[in-house]
């Protein structure tokens, strides 16, 4: 959520409670249901998920990228709500990397969570980051962007993101070519 502080400090913590519960339900039934992705955790005001894991899909990058579409498509109707609230309004950045991971049980002795880990995971946190440099909602790799070639996508640049050595090349996908013209 971008803000978050700021919208935070502005509501009381029965609104917040509310404001980020909306938010984080829509967000969790579109990864689960229309496209079947794994709700891996919530991070603060963030959302963590994955796709091909626990059940293979030979598609999971445009399971991701379809998804990620969706959530700003969710995010514009929850804003309607929201404004209407007069609470702030809610701004998201999504982050889609593809590549190889490790998905299992991981953790200490003490608590294990099945999650992904991976520099194909650091990779998406970054992407997500990366969106509000460039303005924009939704950031992808260029491993999704092979991967998901159905979708129309406009590069955005060639960034070297905090951690790597190598640049990697960065696009905002757009949506389908029909749904677009």
């Amino acid at each position: 959520v971008r803000g978050f502080t700021t919208i935070s400090e502005g509501l009381s913590p029965k609104a917040l409670r509310e404001y980020i519960n909306l938010y984080l339900t829509a967000m969790s039934e579109d990864i689960r249901s229309r496209h079947q992705g794994t709700l891996d955790k919530y991070i603060g005001d963030a959302v963590m998920a994955f796709w091909g894991a626990p059940v293979s899909f030979p598609d999971h990058a445009s399971r991701a990228v379809a998804t990620a579409l969706l959530l700003q498509d969710s995010a514009a109707r929850l804003n309607t709500d929201f404004l209407a609230r007069g609470w702030p309004e809610l701004k998201i950045g999504i982050g889609v990397n593809s590549g190889l991971m490790h998905v299992g049980d991981m953790g200490s002795a003490i608590r294990r969570a099945y999650t992904g880990m991976g520099d194909a995971v650091n990779l998406g946190a970054r992407l997500e980051g990366i969106t509000k440099v460039y303005g924009v909602g939704i950031a992808v790799g260029a491993a999704t962007r092979l991967a998901a070639p159905e979708f129309a996508c406009r590069e955005l640049d060639l960034v070297r993101v905090k951690g790597k050595n190598e640049p990697v090349a960065i696009f905002e996908p757009l949506g389908k070519p029909a749904a677009l013209a």
